[in-house]
């Protein structure tokens, strides 16, 4: 059983260099780009990928079942162009393969950074990433998990080894800009949900507390507790502009 690696890149030479090291061994490299200005596509052509191409989209999800669908295997390991798959990770995928009762979709644990720490708090951020191409729709709205026939099994929390590397390590400027664009499409994706002042005003309190006291940001000193607020300020975001087409509407 072999397995294809599918890259969905726009403008992505930052990480691709250690990420394509890292996917390297696996039978096929997929690069599904959204024509690229910078330097994305020589480092792909270095690497030997096959590489295809799709329009420019806001974000990722509307190109990610054409990109799937460009596999030659049955097996899809979707990777993000700032991700690195350690080889633990492709070994126990492939194990997964030989078993009769190999899942249709594996979610893989991931490990963030912020201000140059781990995130404890942001772990083990499942991803639905290693996926059947024939069982396999992924919806085109922002943050969506692809919607798998078949058996889906988790990979435990405890197994770290295993996570994806997520190398982001976002400047704040950087993440008020992606706070405000994905919040813009998180509003087209739940157009038919209402919400209420007392909505907006307990969830991202409770987004804090959640993050910053039970799952321990208090440990991650200043970045753990930046990233709490970011988070909240993300949930509150996405609220207000539900609210705001709501009246409008």
């Amino acid at each position: 059983m072999k397995i294809s690696v599918v890259i969905n890149t726009y403008n992505a030479e930052q990480h691709l260099d250690k990420v394509l090291e890292s996917v390297k061994s696996f039978d096929e490299v997929v690069i599904c780009d959204m024509h690229s200005t910078d330097r994305t596509i020589e480092i792909a052509q270095k690497y030997g990928c096959r590489i295809v191409y799709h329009a420019k989209e806001k974000y990722v999800e509307p190109a990610r079942n054409f990109a799937i669908q460009q596999a030659q295997y049955d097996w899809i390991l979707v990777v993000d162009a700032d991700e690195v798959i350690p080889a633990a990770l492709k070994e126990y995928l492939y194990n997964q393969l030989d078993k009769k009762d190999c899942p249709a979709g594996i979610f893989i644990p991931r490990k963030n950074y912020f201000m140059g720490r781990f995130m404890r708090i942001a772990y083990p951020d499942y991803n639905l990433r290693f996926v059947k191409k024939d069982a396999t729709f992924w919806p085109p709205y922002i943050h969506s998990h692809p919607i798998i026939e078949g058996k889906i099994i988790k990979i435990p929390a405890k197994y770290v080894g295993l996570a994806m590397e997520h190398l982001a390590n976002d400047r704040i400027e950087q993440i008020l800009t992606k706070n405000n664009v994905y919040s813009s499409a998180e509003v087209v994706r739940r157009a038919n949900q209402k919400v209420s002042i007392g909505h907006i005003i307990v969830s991202p309190f409770f987004r804090f507390i959640k993050l910053y006291f039970f799952k321990g940001g208090f440990r991650d000193g200043m970045p753990g507790f930046l990233f709490s607020i970011y988070k909240a300020q993300y949930k509150f975001d996405t609220l207000a502009k539900m609210a705001e087409s709501q009246y409008r509407n």
